[in-house]
């Protein structure tokens, strides 16, 4: 079955289902047009966890934009010895080649356009090339993340260059706590980032430890937290995605 055949109450449906079943549905329903798209932070981890036992085989790709940490890459290389293939998309080497020269390594300190430009070019791009191969797009999507995700559905359509695209975030509604507990009981591989204070991991430089009283998000692009936004998205979940 197509995505654009779902009518709406059978998104209602999928929208009442657990992330277990969810994950299995989508095995089963669209194969390897289903994936995980994961930055391997541990909502991300904790969905993989979960798919290796109720839909092992599902897809599991990353964006791997050239700047991450050391213990990303570490941690990524963790997850792939115990749960298999991880495909991952970097950015196109031209346009990545050709924005350097432009506007310097460092360009995302000089304004938000720039630092947007940089994501688009990192993230954004690898990440549309990703969902080019898929139909069901699972993200590690959480309400608690920050006051912009308050309102994220379960399980939505997104148009991608007027494709329509099933986005579902199957832990949108567990909080840390759960989170915690879920990969404490099952022996769940964690970013050694965590340890050190980071709420949020993205980027060598653009992801920063936070303090307890901050926003999970507070640590990333610190420089703009004195903007009067709190919508400090790269553009993958923006622009057209719902939210």
């Amino acid at each position: 079955m197509a995505v654009a055949e779902l009518e709406e109450s059978q998104l209602a449906e999928l929208n009442a289902m657990g992330p277990e079943a969810l994950l299995s549905w989508a095995l089963e329903t669209h194969g390897d047009r289903a994936a995980i798209i994961t930055s391997f932070q541990d909502t991300g981890c904790v969905m993989i966890d979960m798919m290796s036992k109720v839909a092992p085989g599902l897809r599991v790709l990353t964006v791997d934009t050239l700047r991450l940490h050391d213990e990303t890459y570490a941690h990524m290389d963790a997850m792939e010895a115990r749960y298999g293939t991880i495909e991952r998309f970097t950015p196109d080497p031209a346009r990545l080649k050709k924005m350097v020269a432009q506007h310097g390594e460092y360009l995302f300190f000089d304004s938000k356009p720039k630092q947007e430009y940089c994501c688009t070019i990192r993230k954004t791009e690898p990440n549309q090339r990703a969902l080019e191969t898929v139909d069901v797009w699972f993200t590690g999507l959480r309400r608690d993340h920050s006051s912009f995700r308050v309102d994220t559905p379960k399980v939505q359509y997104v148009d991608r260059d007027g494709r329509q695209i099933l986005k579902v975030a199957p832990l949108v509604d567990w909080n840390q706590a759960k989170i915690d507990a879920y990969m404490a009981e099952h022996d769940v591989p964690k970013n050694a980032l965590y340890n050190q204070g980071y709420t949020s991991i993205g980027c060598v430089i653009c992801s920063t430890p936070t303090l307890p009283h901050e926003d999970k998000r507070a640590g990333r692009w610190r420089w703009f937290n004195a903007l009067d936004d709190d919508g400090k998205e790269c553009g993958i979940h923006i622009g057209g995605s719902g939210i």
